[in-house]
């Protein structure tokens, strides 16, 4: 698509994420598991889970939400990346975006912010999981400072394939170590 098929920045709105938004994320969410490898999820999600989704995130791994004339059109998380003290300061970034959406520039936009918001709430490392037919996605995280720092060979079966899987990384930027880090 080209420029004139973008969103406009005043008709494009990021939010954060209420339980009533649940039903237009999992329309979203439920379209990418039936048609893309950007989740590894298999059978659609149900709002109800949708909505329990949500009530475990909070303020520090939030939720956006990207609404044109108050329709959902994408959303994006940060999510821990495990539940272990020493990963505090790491989060797991995604994004999805409505197909009749995809290429209009939503997607850098809620990345781009996901990204920003993390830097405020400070954390020090952002990880992605790109399957290796999304160079959509590469292209995205690479333009905000993700870089591949490994692949998981045949992780995940989809869609009647074994896919491999793209480890990205992004250092905030400025940040050194922590004085006595090991």
């Amino acid at each position: 698509m080209g420029d004139g098929d973008r969103v406009g920045a005043s008709s494009l709105r990021l939010r954060g994420a209420t339980a009533e938004d649940a039903p237009g994320m999992v329309r979203i969410y439920n379209e990418a598991v039936r048609s893309t490898t950007a989740t590894f999820d298999t059978d659609p999600r149900s709002e109800a889970s949708q909505r329990e989704w949500l009530r475990h995130h909070g303020p520090r791994h939030p939720v956006l939400v990207a609404e044109v004339a108050d329709d959902v059109v994408g959303w994006a998380s940060l999510t821990a990346w495990s539940d272990r003290r020493a990963y505090d300061g790491t989060a797991e970034v995604s994004f999805y975006v409505r197909s009749d959406y995809r290429g209009r520039g939503v997607g850098r936009r809620l990345l781009a912010a996901n990204v920003a918001g993390a830097d405020a709430l400070g954390y020090h490392v952002l990880l992605a999981r790109i399957a290796d037919d999304n160079a959509v996605s590469v292209h995205l995280h690479e333009a905000v400072g993700f870089r591949r720092v490994g692949v998981m060979h045949q992780v995940g079966f989809k869609f009647d394939r074994w896919i491999d899987v793209h480890l990205f990384e992004r250092l905030r930027a400025g940040v050194g170590p922590t004085p006595g880090a090991p």
